[in-house]
Order: structure tokens, then C-alpha cells, then sequence
């Protein structure tokens, strides 16, 4: 693990947390599905009240391969926070720190500064990077940083500063 990119679900912010296990039910119908997926893209989700859900199955401390951005998958992680953050949504504090902790512990499996910069190389032509191109990322990166997207909204990625400040200062990353 070398990286972990941040998403939104592009979905409502209208729900309650206690909506959020539906959410996500909604959001895997739709990965299979609709996209002929066989599990969700994401590794993990989180609600805006810092709620953290399991996406793609396989466990949680092991190094599943996601299908969140085309192109450095095999690298990453991807964490998704239900909402859209591109049309006015506001990620909440609680949503903001565990992004940051979960962020911090992923990496910290395999010993990665969540405040770091770190080298990988396209897979594959991402509208940002041909294949076979190196791209210097953030340890913390927005899919926007890797595919050609407004992922994960522009309230979110002005966030990621935050983000990754806050994982560097986490008792999960790595020491």
C-alpha cells in the first residue's frame, strides 16, 4: 500500500446516519449491478457522522485491490465519503478525521507517512497520465489527482491539506 485516494459518492447529502447502512446498500446494488461489478469499487466508505463501512470485501487489514482510480488501483486504497462535495455539500468535521484515521492506519500497515509524497506509475491512460507515465501523488490524493474527474468535489479536495495534517497527527499512522 503505498497511497490512498479519496472519493465522494457523488450521491445526497440529505441522510441520516442512521440511513447510512441503506446508503450503502443502494451503492453496492448499483457497483453490481448496474456496472456488472462483482463487489463495490471502494475499499471503504465513511458517513458524514465518521462512520467507517467495509466496501470491498476481502478484509480489511489486507491489501484488496479496488477499482476506484483507473490506473493506480493496484497501489492504492480508495476511501469514499457518502455525499457530493462538487454541489454544495461540506464535509463534516467527524467525516473529515475518520478519512484521516482510516487513511493513516491503511498506510501505517505498511509503514507509509500519511503526509508523504510518494512516486507510482499509470497503469493505464487516466486523462491525466498516459500509461507507463510517473505521476508524484500525494500519500493522501484526491482521484482527481490521478483521473481526469472533479472527484472528490471541490470541498472535499480543498479539505485534503486538513486530511492528511490530521493523519500525519493520527494514532494510527505509523511511527
Amino acid at each position: 500500500m503505498k497511497a490512498v485516494f479519496v472519493h465522494h459518492t457523488a450521491g445526497t447529502n440529505d441522510y441520516s446516519c442512521a440511513d447510512s447502512p441503506a446508503v450503502m446498500r443502494a451503492i453496492l446494488v448499483y457497483h453490481v449491478r448496474t456496472e456488472g461489478w462483482n463487489d463495490l469499487g471502494y475499499n471503504f466508505f465513511v458517513d458524514k457522522c465518521g462512520t467507517v463501512f467495509e466496501g470491498r470485501a476481502g478484509g480489511v487489514g489486507e491489501r484488496v485491490r479496488g477499482a476506484h482510480t483507473y490506473g493506480f488501483n493496484g497501489d492504492s486504497a480508495g476511501i469514499s465519503l457518502l455525499g457530493d462535495y462538487e454541489n454544495g455539500g461540506t464535509p463534516t468535521a467527524a467525516a473529515k478525521q475518520a478519512i484521516a484515521d482510516l487513511a493513516a492506519w491503511k498506510l501505517g500497515l505498511d509503514g507509509v507517512d500519511p503526509q508523504a509524497e510518494v512516486t507510482l506509475t499509470a497503469a493505464g491512460d487516466t486523462g491525466v497520465y498516459k500509461a507507463g507515465q510517473k505521476a508524484v501523488l500525494n500519500t493522501v490524493s484526491g482521484h482527481r489527482d490521478g483521473y481526469a474527474t472533479l472527484c472528490p468535489g471541490k470541498t472535499l479536495y480543498s479539505a485534503l491539506p486538513g486530511i492528511r495534517t490530521a493523519a500525519g497527527q493520527s494514532r494510527y499512522a505509523a511511527r
